[in-house]
């Protein structure tokens, strides 16, 4: 070629296409637009399968407080005297039952028999005792008799009586002091505190 300009050697320019610059930042876009719905949906799984949303929003939400005065109603519990005890002696030592007896009867309990116990318990009541009633007696007689003797075990018949029988057992040396049987008869008739989260 002649002329100012003059190709000379080996080489020649490449002749690029202009870059279409829409595309590029289209491209870009969607780019960011997939790792932002990516990132996303990871947290929602991690969320739906840790719980993690919900212990979010309770943190959030204002602990609602109960006030003092909600509490459970106190249980209403027979008196001692109301409580007719059948009291018999399962232990090869003579004169517990009257003893026994004696002893619930200053205490305000209505006795009734007072005697040895049957063949089915005599000798087979390994603990302090066992107080034995008709089902009503599991939330009425047996708790209030229960403070007198701590440990007692209960069990139901199929009595319709109101009354309950007190087997002493092997292990029985005395009744809970007055002090510690009116107090744990206080505690079992006071309401019980609400729970509070507060």
């Amino acid at each position: 070629m002649g002329g100012k300009y003059r190709i000379t050697g080996n080489t020649y320019p490449r002749m690029h296409r202009p870059r279409n610059r829409r595309k590029l930042v289209l491209s870009t876009a969607a780019a960011v637009v997939a790792l932002g719905l990516a990132g996303w949906g990871t947290l929602q799984l991690i969320d739906v399968f840790t719980g993690g949303d919900k212990q979010a929003n309770a943190a959030d939400r204002p602990k609602a407080c109960p006030s003092p005065s909600a509490s459970t109603p106190a249980k209403a519990l027979p008196k001692p005297a109301a409580i007719k005890v059948n009291i018999y002696n399962a232990t090869p030592r003579s004169g517990l039952a009257k003893a026994a007896a004696d002893e619930l009867k200053k205490r305000g309990f209505a006795i009734g028999k007072v005697d040895n116990a049957p063949a089915a318990y005599d000798k087979k009541v390994p603990g302090t005792g066992m107080l034995l009633g008709g089902p009503t007696a599991m939330n009425g007689s047996f708790p209030v008799l229960a403070t007198q003797l701590p440990g007692a075990a209960q069990k139901t018949d199929t009595r319709r009586t109101a009354d309950v029988d007190l087997i002493i057992g092997t292990k029985f040396k005395a009744f809970s002091t007055p002090a510690a049987a009116a107090s744990a008869l206080t505690a079992l008739t006071k309401p019980a505190p609400a729970p509070s989260s507060c």
